[in-house]
Protein backbone atom coordinates (compact mmCIF):
# COMPACT_ATOMS: atom_id res chain seq x y z
CA UNK A 1 0.00 0.00 0.00
CA UNK A 2 0.99 4.01 -0.90
CA UNK A 3 2.30 6.06 2.05
CA UNK A 4 -0.24 8.79 0.37
CA UNK A 5 -3.12 5.98 0.80
CA UNK A 6 -1.81 5.05 4.65
CA UNK A 7 -1.91 8.88 5.29
CA UNK A 8 -5.57 9.37 3.87
CA UNK A 9 -6.90 6.19 6.21
CA UNK A 10 -4.80 7.45 9.09
CA UNK A 11 -6.66 10.89 8.57
CA UNK A 12 -10.16 9.37 8.52
CA UNK A 13 -9.78 7.20 11.23
CA UNK A 14 -8.44 9.98 13.56
CA UNK A 15 -9.67 13.14 11.89
CA UNK A 16 -13.42 12.30 12.28
CA UNK A 17 -13.36 11.36 15.95
CA UNK A 18 -13.00 14.81 16.64
CA UNK A 19 -15.73 15.72 15.98
CA UNK A 20 -17.85 12.47 17.55
CA UNK A 21 -15.82 13.10 20.86
CA UNK A 22 -16.62 16.86 20.80
CA UNK A 23 -20.56 15.33 20.33
CA UNK A 24 -20.45 13.21 23.05
CA UNK A 25 -19.24 15.48 25.01
CA UNK A 26 -21.82 18.49 24.11
CA UNK A 27 -24.52 15.91 23.93
CA UNK A 28 -24.88 16.23 20.69
CA UNK A 29 -25.52 14.52 17.27
CA UNK A 30 -22.61 13.99 15.44
CA UNK A 31 -24.01 15.34 11.88
CA UNK A 32 -25.01 18.65 13.84
CA UNK A 33 -21.36 19.07 14.72
CA UNK A 34 -19.86 18.36 11.29
CA UNK A 35 -22.64 20.80 9.80
CA UNK A 36 -21.75 23.69 12.11
CA UNK A 37 -17.97 23.06 11.16
CA UNK A 38 -18.57 23.23 7.18
CA UNK A 39 -21.06 26.51 7.76
CA UNK A 40 -18.57 28.56 9.93
CA UNK A 41 -16.12 28.04 7.08
CA UNK A 42 -18.19 29.58 4.89
CA UNK A 43 -19.15 32.14 6.65
CA UNK A 44 -15.39 33.08 7.71
CA UNK A 45 -14.80 32.98 3.68
CA UNK A 46 -17.37 35.38 2.90
CA UNK A 47 -16.87 37.20 5.33
CA UNK A 48 -12.82 38.14 4.40
CA UNK A 49 -14.47 38.22 0.76
CA UNK A 50 -16.75 40.80 2.02
CA UNK A 51 -14.31 43.08 4.24
CA UNK A 52 -12.29 43.28 1.01
CA UNK A 53 -14.96 44.01 -1.13
CA UNK A 54 -15.96 47.01 1.38
CA UNK A 55 -11.60 48.28 1.66
CA UNK A 56 -12.11 48.26 -2.60
CA UNK A 57 -15.38 50.43 -2.30
CA UNK A 58 -13.66 52.53 -0.13
CA UNK A 59 -10.60 53.58 -1.96
CA UNK A 60 -12.76 53.85 -5.37
CA UNK A 61 -14.75 56.40 -3.61
CA UNK A 62 -11.99 57.92 -2.19
CA UNK A 63 -10.74 58.33 -5.93
CA UNK A 64 -13.97 59.37 -7.11
CA UNK A 65 -13.96 62.52 -4.28
CA UNK A 66 -10.53 63.98 -4.65
CA UNK A 67 -9.57 64.74 -7.69
CA UNK A 68 -5.75 63.72 -8.76
CA UNK A 69 -3.88 66.99 -9.79
CA UNK A 70 -0.94 67.06 -11.51
CA UNK A 71 0.05 70.58 -10.83
CA UNK A 72 -0.70 73.42 -9.31
CA UNK A 73 -2.34 75.35 -12.61
CA UNK A 74 -5.09 72.57 -12.45
CA UNK A 75 -6.81 74.37 -9.89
Amino acid sequence: MSAILKLKFFLEKYGFHVSSRLADKLGMRVTSVRLFFIYISFVTAGLGFGVYLTLAFWIRLKDLIRAKRTSVFDL
